[in-house]
């Protein structure tokens, strides 16, 4: 802005030495003889303040706000659907990796480890977590 202000100053300057050199009257060099016209409408703020320099701000406008809202549900929901899928094969008490477990009814051989699984299943569940929030 004070780029623009240093050139209209300049500008004026020169007009009023071209007219002082010239014997021409002071009126003469800023006057025109077309009528300026009225707008029959107010300008809009973009008009009153324009952007210096005339650039585009690089911000978003906000019109893809709703396809981001809509990737950004996607994403949660994909999220989630990730997350219990992994809750429920790595923490699950009835899925074993080892052979030698899956041979055996592990209810009836071990149950103390398996109500030790089945308690920590619960406990670290997302949520289940999330739900006794809400209860209270």
């Amino acid at each position: 802005m004070a780029f623009r202000t240093a050139g209209y100053w300049k500008s004026m300057v020169n007009g009023l030495r071209a007219s002082s050199s010239s014997s021409s009257s002071l009126s003469s060099c800023f006057t025109t003889s077309t009528v300026p016209k009225m707008k029959a409408y107010a300008p809009a703020a973009d008009h009153i303040h324009p952007s210096p320099g005339g650039i585009k701000s690089k911000l978003p406008k906000g019109d893809f706000f709703p396809v981001m809202m809509a990737v950004g549900m996607i994403g949660l929901s994909v999220s989630f659907g990730v997350f219990t899928a992994w809750h429920q094969l790595g923490r699950g008490p009835n899925i074993y990796v080892k052979k030698s477990r899956r041979e055996t009814i592990p209810e009836v051989v071990e149950p103390e480890r398996v109500a030790e699984e089945a308690e920590k299943f619960v406990n670290h569940s997302f949520f289940r977590k999330v739900a006794h929030i809400q209860d209270s």
